[in-house]
């Protein structure tokens, strides 16, 4: 019977794909702590020229136009396999997604900027759309026409799906990653610190289930004691091993 691998992504994953992490030494928030306002709910909702300023910020960060590296396609290899029961990933930068995983294993533990949503009526936007029309609408506001007000257009503040300060994080998903987690033969943490809460908590909750945890990552973790297995060596290389391995051993 094959093996049910569950893992949790970090920023780690990401980094050799060209995207900055933004709590390490090095991070974007280290160096930059003011801009974290550019993901705090509150000036987003209140302020004009905070939106404008995010969805500028996001537009020229190198999230937005990042493609996913040999990591993120060796977990879609994984999945493809058959293996992969859930990717949790604290990253939204859905390369994920882009690398082929589907939504059937993904959660997005933080959200992602994949899509937006209107804050009004809650309609759906694809995010690269809005980043087309940035410059003809610096602070995108919701078109969609509503029948019960004479079909007149929303006007709501749109949003991206990535979680920001002052959020909680999307409904069933840390739910969702715990039981599949605790109930994998193997939990792999890829490229996180695992200092950010809650996600962390899914290392001893699939320890105290019995799951075996590898922990790849370049520095150490609060959790590396109770880890079967630490992986020190760079991700980009790494991963696509212990997948064609995992894999191979499985067949």
């Amino acid at each position: 019977m094959a093996k049910k691998i569950a893992v949790l992504t970090g920023a780690g994953i990401s980094t050799s794909a060209g995207i900055p992490d933004f709590r390490g030494p090095e991070g974007v928030w280290t160096k930059h702590p003011e801009q974290m306002n550019v993901y705090d709910l509150d000036s987003f909702l209140s302020d004009k020229k905070a939106r404008e300023y995010s969805w500028r910020w996001q537009k020229e960060s190198p999230v937005w136009g990042a493609q996913p590296g040999v990591a993120h396609k060796a977990l879609a290899k994984l999945e493809h396999a058959g293996l992969l029961t859930l990717l949790a990933t604290q990253n939204f930068d859905a390369l994920h997604e882009k690398a082929g995983n589907s939504d059937d294993v993904i959660v997005n533990l933080h959200g992602t900027i994949g899509t937006s949503h209107c804050m009004k009526c809650g309609a759906e936007y694809d995010t690269a759309e809005i980043m087309d029309n940035l410059d003809a609408e610096p602070d995108p506001c919701c078109h969609r026409k509503l029948p019960f007000s004479g079909n007149m257009p929303c006007n709501g503040i749109i949003k991206t799906d990535v979680v920001y300060f002052g959020q909680a994080l999307p409904d069933g998903s840390m739910e969702k990653s715990m039981r599949l987690a605790s109930s994998a033969d193997e939990f792999w943490v890829i490229g996180s610190t695992l200092e950010v809460y809650p996600a962390a908590s899914l290392v001893p909750v699939a320890a105290q289930a019995g799951v075996p945890v590898t922990i790849m990552n370049m520095g150490r973790t609060q959790y590396d004691s109770i880890a079967t297995r630490l992986i020190h060596d760079p991700i980009q290389d790494a991963l696509p091993k212990l997948v064609d391995e995992t894999i191979a051993a499985n067949d």
